[in-house]
Formats: C-alpha cells, structure tokens, sequence
C-alpha cells in the first residue's frame, strides 16, 4: 500500500510540474512579458570554501546575465527591452541527483523524472514562482579540477549547472549559467562534440568577419572563442559572447 501510495504521489507531482512547464513554455515563447529566471545556489561538494561562497552570494554576482539579455534582445530587435529577470532563491543543502553516464535513453528520462521531483520538493522560492529554474552546484575548485558537463531541459523548464566557489570565476560561471538558460528555451548545441570547437557559421559569433580569424566574441551556444581553425578559448564573462542569428531563431526572437 505504501509503494502504491509513493507512486502516486510521484505521478501527481510530475503531472503538476509538466502542466506548469507547458503553460510556462508557451507564456515564455510569445516574449510579451519578462521571463522570470530563479537561480539556486548549492554547495556541493560540502567544503567550507564552498559553504562560505554559497553564504556570501547576492544577486548582483548575476547581474551580467540580465545586462546580457538585455544588450542581445536590443541587437536582435525584440521589442521587450528587459526580457529577464532574474532572482536569486535561498540556498539548497541538498544536490541535485546526478545525470547518468553514457546515452541509455531509458536512464536519461527516469533521471529527468527524478530531476523533476527532486527540483519540486527543493524549491526555496516564496511566493510567484519563476518560469525557469536554475540549480547552480558550486565546488571548491581546489578539490574538483574539472567539474561534471552541466545541463539545461527545455522539457521542465530545469538547468543544472556545475560552478566554481570562486570569485575571480564568476564571469565564467555567469557564460555556462546563460548557456544552460538558452537550453531550457529552446537552443541548440553549436560545437562540434568531437573537438568541442565551434561550427561554422552558426558557432561564430561574429561569421563574416574579414578575416574571419580570430573571432572577438563567443557564440553562447558554441560556448568558445574561436581564435583559429582549430584552437578555441573559454570566455571570461558575457562581455565575449554574443547570441546568434540561428539561436535567436530557436528561441523565438527573430523569424
């Protein structure tokens, strides 16, 4: 009776968290109104550093990501001039249950299922809830190195995003954070996964340039810099990265 009455419960949550995706999706995809974005701040990795960045945090360490918007929607002529906004909830003990290894398709959407209810049960926001939802996992880069791919589903309206608890990164952090945003609404990868270098031209954020190396910016989707055929550098903030005409497309800013 219990495991039945555990199902149940599961299921009326994932019917009332798809219900309010869908609405939210289609609200979201006219752009008549400012998208409301809730960031979520976790301590990971369970560090003091960490613990201690997490508790520091204030919503002006994500400012660049509204300034961001605002600068793209302006170039792509979207006649919203603050199309977002975003707030940061209080932070979450817990993380997020991690995404599986490899592409077993059947794992993929029972984690999705699971992210889902896991993201509604964590909620820490009070009052009119966000239309999309940010878990942004901050690790003490002194113990992990090389953080997990981070992850945004445009199916639930979640982004899961792997940060570093380090001040001197937040530029960096905020490019993955937009990154992982513009997955949720719709955007499209443009790099090549085999050599994670941007694809041509949708990857470039600046495709007709003479010459056309080295680009200046990064596309946010192609998420790099590229500097030659076959080199590519990370952004250090939003300052070098750009929305494209493919990705504005996607998201339905242009036709």
């Amino acid at each position: 009776m219990w495991r039945i009455l555990r199902i149940a419960l599961l299921l009326f949550i994932l019917a009332s968290v798809a219900q309010t995706a869908w609405l939210a999706r289609t609200r979201t995809a006219e752009w008549k109104t400012p998208l409301r974005v809730a960031v979520y701040p976790i301590p990971a990795d369970g560090s003091d550093a960490s613990r201690r960045y997490v508790a520091g945090l204030g919503k002006e360490r994500y400012e660049a990501i509204e300034e961001f918007f605002r600068v793209e929607a302006a170039k792509h002529a979207l006649p919203l001039p603050s199309p977002v906004e975003l707030t940061l909830a209080p932070p979450i003990a817990s993380p997020p249950p991690p995404a599986p290894f490899g592409g077993n398709p059947l794992r993929v959407i029972l984690w999705s299922l699971e992210l889902r209810s896991w993201a509604w049960w964590n909620d820490t926001v009070k009052g009119r809830k966000p239309h999309v939802r940010v878990f942004v996992t901050y690790h003490d880069p002194a113990l992990d190195a090389r953080l997990a791919h981070s992850t945004g589903l445009q199916k639930g309206l979640l982004g899961v995003v792997n940060a570093y608890a380090q001040a001197d990164m937040d530029g960096s952090n905020n490019v993955v954070i937009a990154h992982e945003l513009l997955h949720t609404l719709g955007a499209t990868d443009k790099y090549d996964p085999a050599t994670n270098l941007p694809v041509f031209p949708d990857g470039y954020a600046d495709p007709q340039a003479q010459p056309l190396h080295p680009q200046r910016r990064a596309e946010i989707m192609a998420g790099r810099i590229a500097v030659s055929e076959t080199h590519a550098e990370t952004p250090s903030s939003l300052k070098q990265a750009a929305i494209g005409a493919k990705t504005a497309r996607e998201i339905g800013w242009r036709n």
